[in-house]
Protein backbone atom coordinates (compact mmCIF):
# COMPACT_ATOMS: atom_id res chain seq x y z
CA UNK A 1 0.00 0.00 0.00
CA UNK A 2 2.78 2.48 0.87
CA UNK A 3 4.25 2.34 -2.67
CA UNK A 4 1.02 3.43 -4.34
CA UNK A 5 -0.02 6.24 -2.00
CA UNK A 6 1.29 9.77 -1.73
CA UNK A 7 3.35 10.94 1.25
CA UNK A 8 1.20 12.33 4.05
CA UNK A 9 1.95 16.02 4.59
CA UNK A 10 1.29 18.39 7.47
CA UNK A 11 -1.25 20.46 5.47
CA UNK A 12 -3.07 17.26 4.48
CA UNK A 13 -3.32 16.21 8.13
CA UNK A 14 -4.39 19.68 9.27
CA UNK A 15 -7.30 19.60 6.82
CA UNK A 16 -8.68 16.23 7.94
CA UNK A 17 -11.87 16.82 9.91
CA UNK A 18 -14.61 14.24 10.27
CA UNK A 19 -17.27 16.93 10.07
CA UNK A 20 -16.07 17.51 6.49
CA UNK A 21 -16.71 13.87 5.71
CA UNK A 22 -13.05 12.86 5.93
CA UNK A 23 -11.98 9.45 7.21
CA UNK A 24 -10.49 9.43 10.71
CA UNK A 25 -6.73 9.73 10.89
CA UNK A 26 -4.74 6.66 11.94
CA UNK A 27 -1.63 7.28 14.03
CA UNK A 28 0.56 4.53 15.48
CA UNK A 29 3.34 5.06 18.01
CA UNK A 30 6.48 3.24 16.86
CA UNK A 31 10.08 3.43 18.00
CA UNK A 32 12.26 1.58 15.49
CA UNK A 33 12.86 0.87 11.81
CA UNK A 34 11.08 -2.53 11.49
CA UNK A 35 7.98 -1.26 13.28
CA UNK A 36 7.87 1.81 11.05
CA UNK A 37 8.19 -0.28 7.88
CA UNK A 38 5.35 -2.60 8.88
CA UNK A 39 3.05 0.20 10.04
CA UNK A 40 3.65 2.09 6.82
CA UNK A 41 2.89 -1.02 4.78
CA UNK A 42 -0.44 -1.15 6.63
CA UNK A 43 -1.21 2.39 5.41
CA UNK A 44 -1.20 4.39 8.66
CA UNK A 45 -1.30 8.16 8.24
CA UNK A 46 1.10 9.19 11.00
CA UNK A 47 3.93 7.57 12.92
CA UNK A 48 4.54 9.02 16.37
CA UNK A 49 7.96 8.45 17.89
CA UNK A 50 6.78 8.95 21.45
CA UNK A 51 8.80 9.49 24.60
CA UNK A 52 6.65 6.64 25.89
CA UNK A 53 9.60 4.58 24.64
CA UNK A 54 11.01 5.18 28.12
CA UNK A 55 8.31 2.90 29.52
CA UNK A 56 7.67 0.58 26.56
CA UNK A 57 11.25 0.04 25.36
CA UNK A 58 13.49 1.02 28.26
CA UNK A 59 11.40 -0.34 31.14
CA UNK A 60 11.31 2.93 33.06
CA UNK A 61 8.40 3.90 35.35
CA UNK A 62 7.55 7.05 33.37
CA UNK A 63 8.72 9.23 30.49
CA UNK A 64 10.68 11.78 32.53
CA UNK A 65 14.09 10.11 32.17
CA UNK A 66 14.05 10.06 28.37
CA UNK A 67 16.69 12.37 26.91
CA UNK A 68 16.71 14.45 23.75
CA UNK A 69 19.57 12.39 22.32
CA UNK A 70 17.54 9.21 22.86
CA UNK A 71 14.56 10.74 21.09
CA UNK A 72 16.75 11.83 18.17
CA UNK A 73 18.17 8.30 17.92
CA UNK A 74 14.74 6.66 17.77
CA UNK A 75 13.35 9.30 15.40
CA UNK A 76 16.25 8.58 13.07
CA UNK A 77 15.55 4.83 13.22
CA UNK A 78 11.93 5.43 12.21
CA UNK A 79 12.67 8.14 9.65
CA UNK A 80 15.21 5.98 7.81
CA UNK A 81 12.32 3.68 6.88
CA UNK A 82 11.35 6.29 4.27
CA UNK A 83 7.68 6.02 5.12
CA UNK A 84 4.79 7.71 3.37
CA UNK A 85 3.33 8.26 6.84
CA UNK A 86 4.10 11.60 8.49
CA UNK A 87 6.72 11.13 11.23
CA UNK A 88 6.09 13.09 14.45
CA UNK A 89 8.81 13.22 17.10
CA UNK A 90 8.12 13.91 20.77
CA UNK A 91 10.01 16.67 22.54
CA UNK A 92 11.00 15.09 25.87
CA UNK A 93 10.61 16.62 29.29
CA UNK A 94 12.57 19.81 30.04
CA UNK A 95 13.57 20.38 26.41
CA UNK A 96 10.96 23.12 25.86
CA UNK A 97 10.07 24.26 29.39
CA UNK A 98 12.85 26.74 30.25
CA UNK A 99 12.89 29.09 27.26
CA UNK A 100 11.45 29.46 23.80
CA UNK A 101 14.99 29.55 22.43
CA UNK A 102 15.68 26.11 23.91
CA UNK A 103 12.40 24.83 22.52
CA UNK A 104 13.18 25.99 18.98
CA UNK A 105 16.73 24.66 19.13
CA UNK A 106 15.68 21.26 20.42
CA UNK A 107 12.77 20.95 18.01
CA UNK A 108 15.22 21.73 15.24
CA UNK A 109 17.42 18.84 16.34
CA UNK A 110 14.47 16.44 16.18
CA UNK A 111 13.95 17.52 12.56
CA UNK A 112 17.56 17.95 11.43
CA UNK A 113 19.22 15.03 13.22
CA UNK A 114 16.25 12.76 13.79
CA UNK A 115 14.66 13.18 10.38
CA UNK A 116 11.13 13.72 11.73
CA UNK A 117 8.88 16.06 9.80
CA UNK A 118 7.10 17.52 12.82
CA UNK A 119 7.29 17.58 16.62
CA UNK A 120 4.84 17.09 19.47
CA UNK A 121 4.86 18.77 22.86
CA UNK A 122 2.63 18.51 25.92
CA UNK A 123 0.50 21.13 27.62
CA UNK A 124 -1.18 24.40 26.69
CA UNK A 125 1.95 26.34 25.75
CA UNK A 126 0.87 28.66 22.95
CA UNK A 127 3.92 30.96 23.14
CA UNK A 128 6.26 27.98 22.80
CA UNK A 129 4.24 26.51 19.94
CA UNK A 130 4.20 29.86 18.17
CA UNK A 131 7.98 30.21 18.46
CA UNK A 132 8.59 26.75 17.03
CA UNK A 133 6.08 27.28 14.23
CA UNK A 134 7.72 30.63 13.44
CA UNK A 135 10.91 28.62 12.90
CA UNK A 136 8.99 26.67 10.23
CA UNK A 137 8.73 23.50 12.30
CA UNK A 138 5.22 21.95 12.40
CA UNK A 139 3.90 21.31 15.92
CA UNK A 140 1.30 18.87 17.24
CA UNK A 141 -0.17 19.61 20.66
CA UNK A 142 -1.05 17.16 23.45
CA UNK A 143 -3.64 17.78 26.18
CA UNK A 144 -5.52 15.82 28.82
CA UNK A 145 -3.36 13.18 30.44
CA UNK A 146 0.11 14.53 29.69
CA UNK A 147 2.57 11.88 30.91
CA UNK A 148 5.37 14.39 31.49
CA UNK A 149 3.13 15.95 34.18
CA UNK A 150 2.62 12.66 36.01
CA UNK A 151 4.01 13.98 39.30
CA UNK A 152 1.70 17.00 39.24
CA UNK A 153 -1.31 14.96 38.18
CA UNK A 154 -0.67 12.34 40.86
CA UNK A 155 -0.47 9.44 38.44
CA UNK A 156 -1.86 8.33 35.10
CA UNK A 157 -5.49 9.29 35.63
CA UNK A 158 -8.51 10.39 33.63
CA UNK A 159 -8.41 14.17 33.11
CA UNK A 160 -11.16 16.75 32.52
CA UNK A 161 -13.66 15.08 34.80
CA UNK A 162 -15.11 18.25 36.35
CA UNK A 163 -16.35 21.34 34.57
CA UNK A 164 -13.34 23.52 35.40
CA UNK A 165 -10.81 20.93 34.27
CA UNK A 166 -12.76 20.24 31.09
CA UNK A 167 -12.94 23.94 30.30
CA UNK A 168 -9.18 24.30 30.81
CA UNK A 169 -8.56 21.54 28.27
CA UNK A 170 -11.02 23.06 25.80
CA UNK A 171 -9.47 26.52 26.12
CA UNK A 172 -5.99 25.05 25.91
CA UNK A 173 -6.85 23.33 22.64
CA UNK A 174 -8.14 26.59 21.16
CA UNK A 175 -4.99 28.40 22.26
CA UNK A 176 -2.79 25.77 20.66
CA UNK A 177 -4.77 26.07 17.44
CA UNK A 178 -4.41 29.86 17.46
CA UNK A 179 -0.66 29.45 18.02
CA UNK A 180 -0.33 27.40 14.85
CA UNK A 181 -0.51 23.76 15.95
CA UNK A 182 -1.65 21.53 13.09
CA UNK A 183 -3.32 18.89 15.32
CA UNK A 184 -3.92 18.11 18.99
CA UNK A 185 -3.71 14.77 20.79
CA UNK A 186 -6.37 14.31 23.48
CA UNK A 187 -5.39 11.63 25.95
CA UNK A 188 -7.55 9.97 28.59
CA UNK A 189 -10.44 12.43 28.79
CA UNK A 190 -14.20 11.79 28.90
CA UNK A 191 -15.71 10.97 25.52
CA UNK A 192 -18.06 13.95 25.80
CA UNK A 193 -15.11 16.30 26.16
CA UNK A 194 -13.30 14.67 23.24
CA UNK A 195 -16.39 15.26 21.11
CA UNK A 196 -16.84 18.85 22.25
CA UNK A 197 -13.23 19.83 21.55
CA UNK A 198 -13.27 18.05 18.20
CA UNK A 199 -16.36 19.98 17.15
CA UNK A 200 -14.93 23.34 18.16
CA UNK A 201 -11.48 23.00 16.61
CA UNK A 202 -10.75 23.53 12.93
CA UNK A 203 -7.63 21.35 13.23
CA UNK A 204 -7.94 17.62 13.86
CA UNK A 205 -7.97 15.98 17.26
CA UNK A 206 -6.30 12.60 17.67
CA UNK A 207 -7.67 10.63 20.57
CA UNK A 208 -6.19 8.00 22.83
CA UNK A 209 -8.77 7.08 25.42
CA UNK A 210 -10.80 10.14 24.40
CA UNK A 211 -13.83 8.55 22.76
CA UNK A 212 -14.89 7.82 19.18
CA UNK A 213 -15.70 11.38 18.07
CA UNK A 214 -12.11 12.55 17.67
CA UNK A 215 -10.79 13.14 14.16
CA UNK A 216 -8.25 10.34 14.55
CA UNK A 217 -6.97 7.69 16.92
CA UNK A 218 -3.50 6.68 18.14
CA UNK A 219 -2.30 3.53 19.88
CA UNK A 220 1.15 2.22 20.70
CA UNK A 221 2.43 -0.44 18.28
CA UNK A 222 3.35 -2.80 21.13
CA UNK A 223 0.00 -2.37 22.87
CA UNK A 224 -2.29 -3.06 19.93
CA UNK A 225 -0.21 -6.05 18.82
CA UNK A 226 -0.13 -7.65 22.26
CA UNK A 227 3.60 -7.30 22.91
CA UNK A 228 3.28 -5.13 26.04
CA UNK A 229 2.63 -6.87 29.33
CA UNK A 230 0.18 -4.29 30.67
CA UNK A 231 -2.01 -1.96 28.66
CA UNK A 232 -4.61 0.71 29.53
CA UNK A 233 -8.27 -0.25 29.46
CA UNK A 234 -8.91 1.83 26.33
CA UNK A 235 -6.50 -0.25 24.22
CA UNK A 236 -7.87 -2.86 21.82
CA UNK A 237 -5.46 -5.72 21.23
CA UNK A 238 -5.58 -6.94 17.64
CA UNK A 239 -3.02 -9.71 18.10
CA UNK A 240 -1.25 -11.65 20.83
CA UNK A 241 2.23 -11.47 19.36
CA UNK A 242 3.86 -11.64 22.77
CA UNK A 243 2.57 -15.17 23.31
CA UNK A 244 3.44 -16.20 19.76
CA UNK A 245 6.97 -14.83 20.10
CA UNK A 246 7.50 -16.79 23.31
CA UNK A 247 6.29 -19.97 21.59
CA UNK A 248 8.68 -19.42 18.68
CA UNK A 249 11.62 -18.82 21.03
CA UNK A 250 10.74 -21.92 23.03
CA UNK A 251 10.71 -23.96 19.82
CA UNK A 252 14.10 -22.57 18.83
CA UNK A 253 15.56 -23.31 22.27
CA UNK A 254 14.23 -26.88 22.09
CA UNK A 255 15.79 -27.39 18.64
CA UNK A 256 19.17 -26.10 19.83
CA UNK A 257 19.15 -28.30 22.93
CA UNK A 258 18.11 -31.38 20.96
CA UNK A 259 20.73 -30.83 18.28
CA UNK A 260 18.14 -30.34 15.52
CA UNK A 261 19.37 -26.79 14.88
CA UNK A 262 21.36 -26.03 12.86
CA UNK A 263 20.38 -28.69 10.35
CA UNK A 264 21.40 -29.38 6.73
CA UNK A 265 19.57 -26.31 5.36
CA UNK A 266 21.25 -23.94 7.77
CA UNK A 267 24.67 -25.55 7.26
CA UNK A 268 24.80 -25.72 3.46
CA UNK A 269 27.23 -22.80 3.17
CA UNK A 270 29.74 -24.64 5.34
CA UNK A 271 29.95 -27.41 2.77
CA UNK A 272 30.75 -25.10 -0.16
CA UNK A 273 34.23 -25.27 -1.67
CA UNK A 274 36.62 -22.37 -1.43
CA UNK A 275 35.76 -19.67 -3.94
CA UNK A 276 31.98 -20.25 -3.91
CA UNK A 277 30.10 -17.18 -5.13
CA UNK A 278 26.75 -17.58 -3.29
CA UNK A 279 26.66 -14.89 -0.61
CA UNK A 280 26.33 -15.52 3.07
CA UNK A 281 24.35 -12.87 4.96
CA UNK A 282 25.51 -12.27 8.50
CA UNK A 283 22.96 -10.70 10.81
CA UNK A 284 24.36 -11.36 14.27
Amino acid sequence: MSKSRKPVTVPAVAARKRRHGDEPLVMVTAYDHPSAVLADRAGVDLLLVGDSLGMVIQGKPDTLQVTLDEMIYHCACVSRAGTKALVVGDLPWMTYHVSREDAVRNAGRIIQEGGARSVKLEGARPDTVRAIVDAEIPVMGHLGLTPQSVNVLGGFKLQGRDEAAAEAIREGALRLQDAGAFAVVLECVPAELGERVSEELDIPTIGIGAGPACDGQVLVWHDLLGVSERVPSFVRRYESLGDRIVEALESHAADVRSGEFPGPDESRYLAQPTGATEPVVADA
